[in-house]
């Protein structure tokens, strides 16, 4: 699998999104703010940008963004709105909007390591996709780990969203309803993706 090395808040800088999106709420990216672009960002450049960005927040690459894109299109709807509800619906991004680890990525560690149940059943797929109704938690095998313990005793790691249900006795979450574009921790131009997609 290809590995970005770039420092995060680099590329947080770049994006300009903020690391509490990723989870790393401490790290800085505002440094030499001040500097301007030598010209003014092509229509390619933002749509390219914007791609770019969401790869980044949700750690899948190419091939994966082409296929959310393509299916989003075959879907009724708005094509940017059906992205937004496939990318957050996947199970790496779930565990960590329901505040069960610290980042995405983490997530997605936790989630290949079989960390969790989806409605009973041990599922080690990243980009499995939940559907309303369905419940995720954590193996009894997996409670003693110190993440889960600091969540049951502390509370998840960031606010949940009002698509997700949490139970932080139980250490599960339930689907509630779909995502949309209103429920991103972060900003996002979907349209300049389609449209980047869509040539």
């Amino acid at each position: 699998m290809a590995i970005n090395r770039q420092p995060v808040a680099r590329r947080c800088k770049k994006y300009d999104i903020s690391p509490a999106v990723l989870g790393y709420a401490g790290k800085d990216t505002w440094r030499n703010q001040n500097n301007n672009r030598r010209r003014k960002a092509s229509e390619y450049s933002l749509q390219l940008n914007e791609k770019q960005k969401v790869k980044f927040i949700y750690g899948i690459l190419e091939k994966q963004s082409r296929r959310i894109y393509e299916e989003a299109d075959r879907m009724p709807g708005v094509t940017g709105e059906n992205m937004v509800m496939l990318l957050e619906t996947r199970l790496d991004n779930v565990v960590y909007r329901l505040g069960l680890c610290q980042t995405r990525k983490q997530g997605r560690q936790l989630v290949s390591h079989a960390h969790f149940l989806v409605n009973g059943k041990k599922v080690n797929i990243p980009s499995y996709r939940v559907k309303v109704g369905d419940v995720i938690s954590v193996r009894n095998k997996s409670t003693d780990i110190a993440i889960f313990k600091s969540v049951k005793e502390e509370g998840p790691t960031q606010v949940i969203p009002k698509w997700l249900e949490f139970n932080q006795e139980n250490l599960s979450g339930k689907v509630i309803a779909l995502p949309t574009s209103e429920d991103l921790d972060y900003d996002l131009q979907y349209n300049l993706i389609v449209e980047f997609y869509s040539k």
